[in-house]
């Protein structure tokens, strides 16, 4: 019986968490952190300010939590959209591309690229960032070194400057008139920069 109450205790706590999750992730995305009240996203989610406080400890808290589930969701759609290709060369071209696509969601551009980085800090956001999309971006890097298909001196130093180059690559295709022509722009740059690491 008290486990019976203890799972239906934390379902109510994974159900509300997710709840606000949901909801300020909406209100972040379409006003942004700053004229996103907490009143608001409580009253959207049917819950007191007092379970916003329990569950993230504040409204900042409740932000990082929802730039975590959009790293992950940007993750996702790197993985997918890599998975596609049996190549190891193709799976990090095209997880690549994948990247600049999903970088191209409103809620992703306001909440990961614009406040993500000023509201959490750069230190936080670095440290999601290298626990989802760049770790996938390591991890094609070091299948294609493992298989002698490319020469890199420094795995963890390639990964950091193609990393930096991509991120710095969606700022500059979001605020394009034709985004879809900067990405393809972007791929074949980048396609360029490395075919320069093949061997053969």
């Amino acid at each position: 019986m008290e486990d019976s109450r203890s799972h239906t205790k934390a379902e109510q706590r994974t159900e509300t968490m997710q709840k606000l999750i949901s909801i300020a992730r909406k209100q972040f995305a379409e006003n942004g952190y700053t004229q996103t009240s907490a009143e608001v996203i409580v009253s959207q989610a049917g819950v007191t300010r007092g379970a916003l406080y329990h569950h993230f400890g504040n409204k900042e808290g409740l932000f990082k939590a929802v730039v975590e589930e959009v790293q992950r969701d940007v993750a996702q759609r790197v993985d997918q959209g890599s998975l596609a290709y049996e190549d190891p060369w193709d799976q990090l071209i095209f997880g690549c591309r994948a990247f600049l696509h999903a970088c191209l969601a409103s809620d992703v551009q306001r909440i990961l690229l614009i406040d993500g980085p000023s509201i959490i800090g750069w230190d936080a956001w670095r440290k999601m960032d290298a626990e989802n999309a760049m770790r996938l971006l390591e991890e094609g890097i070091s299948e294609l070194a493992k298989m002698q298909l490319i020469e890199v001196a420094s795995i963890p130093a390639a990964t950091h400057l193609l990393s930096g180059a991509m991120n710095e690559a969606v700022l500059w295709i979001v605020h394009s008139d034709q985004p879809q022509q900067a990405i393809d722009e972007t791929m074949a740059v980048l396609e360029k920069l490395l075919t320069g690491l093949r061997t053969g």
